[in-house]
């Protein structure tokens, strides 16, 4: 018996990975900025991070059509993450798995071919 989606729960699970993904990358790159970002503030968003996509994660194709929408609509580095996040090779890592490097220049060259 096939386990039913709750849509709308997975869409708020997709656009919270998609924001904190977009706080976190923007913190780590701006350590400065924000001085209330401390470490145990950082592990636990890194935290809501993982969950957030695992709740995507467990609905399977579904939930890879929900975040192919939210691209669709909102064709942004923490959506296009968030696709990334989803695609069998990468199911899975978490943030802490990540090469942040690799990570910024595939979203920016994907994200330049987008708008090109």
């Amino acid at each position: 018996m096939a386990v039913p989606i709750l849509k709308d729960i997975v869409r708020q699970h997709a656009e919270q990975a998609a924001h904190l993904w977009n706080v976190y990358d923007w913190h780590l790159l701006n350590p400065d900025e924000n001085p209330d970002m401390d470490e145990e503030r950082l592990e636990r968003l890194v935290e809501q991070l993982n969950a957030h996509i695992d709740g995507v994660r467990v609905a399977g194709d579904e939930g890879v059509a929900i975040a192919e929408e939210r691209y669709a609509e909102f064709p942004e580095a923490g959506e296009l993450f968030l696709l990334r996040m989803l695609q069998p090779t990468a199911r899975e890592l978490l943030i802490a798995d990540l090469d942040l490097k690799s990570v910024r220049n595939y979203l920016a060259s994907k994200l330049d071919a987008a708008r090109s």
